[in-house]
């Protein structure tokens, strides 16, 4: 797996959505789509919760239009592209990487935005689960930088609170999913809820709707977005001490992990973007 750290600027002064995940994830797939649009329909066609993409990480100004934000010329920004998905991964570095490399342009829906330097880190599932083991950490730190959305169940219902069952839940499925059969983690939802304690800042919680996709409305016949509610904040997660060493190690293996998949759903377009630290 692999994190993708994207330095870009804008060419011009210009408005975006406040959850502009879903621009930035088209205008990347418009780019690549420019010199191959095999690989655009690969990605496209792949499962979202496979490759996260943050939305732009930076300092932006107030914009009069409702639910819109201003990109400033003078202000350099980062997009964080994580991929856990052997395949994908193979796609991103023998061909997206390169093509970003050379003062690519991504273009928005009002502007465009220019990469100016690209770098990326790896990890392996084992090394994750060795710096776990290693870590001896027992409070874990979450920053939901993006709108985390998380399905509750199978029901059409997200949660809208960093509960701890939810978070790590969603963070086990994505690594059983992509990880090799001998790293499966064996950890039950009641696990969650009998050895982990949330601790969430109530004043860095807000809540969020967020612009995830759009389809065509046959009886319309125009495009309707499809909006999804989330959060986000600050938390806390704390193992408790009686925990057994498996599940504490299980634990801590998802929140090394969760940078590079996200939290949630919608990943793709923006949501649930995090930056976690351990501590002891």
């Amino acid at each position: 797996m692999q994190q993708v750290v994207l330095n870009v600027k804008p060419k011009s002064t210009f408005e975006v959505p406040l959850s502009d995940g879903y621009q930035v994830y088209s205008g990347i797939l418009a780019m690549i789509q420019q010199n191959d649009e095999n690989v655009s329909s690969q990605i496209h066609d792949t499962r979202v919760n496979l490759i996260s993409i943050s939305g732009l990480l930076g300092s932006f100004a107030h914009s009069e239009r409702k639910g819109h934000k201003k990109i400033l010329i003078h202000e350099n920004y980062k997009i964080l592209i994580g991929i856990t998905d052997p395949v994908q991964d193979d796609v991103f570095r023998s061909f997206v990487i390169p093509i970003m490399l050379d003062n690519a342009e991504i273009p928005l829906e009002q502007g465009k935005i220019v990469t100016e330097s690209i770098s990326d880190r790896k990890e392996t599932f084992d090394s994750i689960l060795k710096q776990a083991i290693e870590s001896h950490a027992a409070s874990i730190s979450f920053h939901f930088v993006t709108p985390t959305c998380i399905q509750f169940r199978n029901s059409s219902i997200t949660e809208m609170f960093p509960n701890r069952i939810a978070v790590f839940h969603s963070l086990l499925s994505k690594w059983n999913t992509t990880s090799p059969d001998f790293s499966h983690l064996d950890i039950s939802r009641d696990d969650f809820g009998r050895y982990l304690i949330e601790r969430p800042d109530a004043k860095t919680y807000k809540t969020h709707s967020v612009l995830v996709n759009t389809i065509f409305d046959k009886k319309k016949e125009h495009q309707r977005p499809i909006f999804k509610q989330g959060f986000t904040c600050c938390c806390t997660y704390q193992i408790d001490r009686n925990a057994p060493e498996k599940i504490k190690n299980g634990i801590l293996a998802l929140a090394y992990f969760a940078p590079f998949c996200g939290v949630g759903s919608s990943v793709a377009r923006g949501c649930g973007h995090v930056e976690v630290q351990c501590e002891r």
